[in-house]
């Protein structure tokens, strides 16, 4: 991979030249960049002969003519910060962009990962955690500081993760980056719209974002990846082939087009169960009596791939306010998929409109795996790791 090496200020700042070399064992080619107070714990030139490639630290620096931090974030594989200050935490997570990092921190669409390190109190202050917080919700993977001595004096967790703890970090990235590499994957996302008449409609809270987490982690482990989205308020992962729909209609008819040329088909969309029998073409008026709206069931779209499914590797989600684990293993059996995944949804820190969920993973075979609250993105890769488990 091409891997960004950047370096912000602090006296862990030493240990980016071991890290240097390390990635560059691995196989790896190492862009450094420096914000000005990491000059200030190790020369740029160090860096610079160690990789073989400019060093950056300025927005201002005289480069080749590109716009350097655009150019930056185009030819690398990952952004790797290590070790990262909480100032810097703090401008990523809140798109500050007043210097080189953190711009280009703003214009990288791939993967990032962040090695902190600053004392004790400072890494465990509302802020910071808060920081590391909406990073994580976004995808940020982090590498935890060790506990032991710092150069305050202070004995806590918060000193730089050994260099060889960080490069195995980005080694597993790596590996994972190509693991589904000539695979189809089809992902359903977000809730579905029923129109009732040209202003109302029936619908759910789903905001599509356990779905998108979904297609990014297959994208960034190389599949084709088709994400057949209903409408939803959030950015469509880069990578992904997208179609976007309204109706539960308009889903199955998209998605039993595309089933057949499919290796693997996640199905995170919340499809509504009922639609309608007829749509008014004028605004519903009011009337003093009460509204009787008569509905009928739509398409199964889960159990009809079930029954369609030849060699394709097919998981569903269950959604649940009762009986979590029976509800969901009754939908596995029933649907014929090869693994569904639950999730309580009366919970308001995980499920619909949260950046969180806290799942049961369940196979056909009676495997199960329980993740407690994590983030979606973090979810996404736990749904990856067991289906690549599976399928091999």
């Amino acid at each position: 991979m091409k891997v960004i090496l950047a370096v912000t200020g602090c006296i862990g700042a030493y240990k980016a030249a071991v890290i240097l070399r390390l990635l560059q064992k691995e196989g790896h080619e190492v862009f450094p960049v420096m914000t000005r107070n990491a000059e200030r714990f190790i020369t740029p030139l160090t860096l610079e002969k160690l990789s073989g490639n400019r060093v950056v630290s300025s927005l201002w620096d005289a480069g080749t003519g590109e716009v350097d931090h655009i150019s930056s974030a185009r030819q690398a594989d990952l952004l790797l910060v290590a070790p990262a200050t909480a100032n810097i935490l703090a401008k990523f997570a809140h798109g500050i962009a007043d210097d080189f990092l953190s711009t280009l921190h703003l214009a990288f669409d791939g993967p990032v990962m962040i090695a902190p390190a600053m004392n004790t109190v400072m890494w465990e202050s509302p802020a910071t955690r808060e920081n590391c917080r909406i990073l994580a919700s976004r995808g940020v993977m982090f590498i935890n500081p060790g506990d032991g001595y710092q150069a305050c004096g202070e004995v806590g967790p918060g000193r730089l993760a050994e260099p060889v703890t960080i490069v195995k970090a980005v080694r597993v990235l790596a590996e994972r980056r190509q693991s589904l590499a000539g695979k189809k994957v089809l992902v359903t996302a977000g809730p579905t719209v029923q129109d009732l008449d040209p202003v109302r409609f029936f619908s759910n809270r789903s905001t599509g974002r356990m779905g998108y987490a979904v297609a990014a982690e297959a994208v960034e482990r190389g599949a084709d990846v088709t994400l057949v989205s209903g409408p939803v308020a959030i950015t469509p992962p880069p990578g992904v082939n997208l179609v976007m729909v309204r109706s539960a209609g308009e889903m199955a008819e998209e998605v039993f087009a595309l089933f057949p040329g499919m290796d693997v088909v996640v199905k995170a969309a919340a499809v509504s169960d009922y639609s309608p029998v007829s749509i008014s073409r004028e605004k519903i008026k009011k009337t003093s009596g009460n509204l009787v709206i008569e509905l009928t069931r739509t398409i199964d779209i889960l159990k009809e791939l079930g029954s369609r499914k030849t060699s394709q590797f097919l998981v569903g989600f269950a959604a649940e306010s009762e009986d979590l684990e029976e509800n969901a293993r009754r939908k596995l059996k029933e649907k014929s998929l090869d693994l569904v995944v639950a999730n309580d949804i009366t919970s308001d820190e995980t499920g619909f409109a949260s950046e969180y969920n806290q799942v049961i993973i369940l196979d056909k075979d009676n495997n199960r795996i329980e993740l407690s609250r994590s983030s979606k993105q973090e979810i996404a890769v736990r749904i990856w790791d067991r289906i690549e488990a599976l399928i091999q």
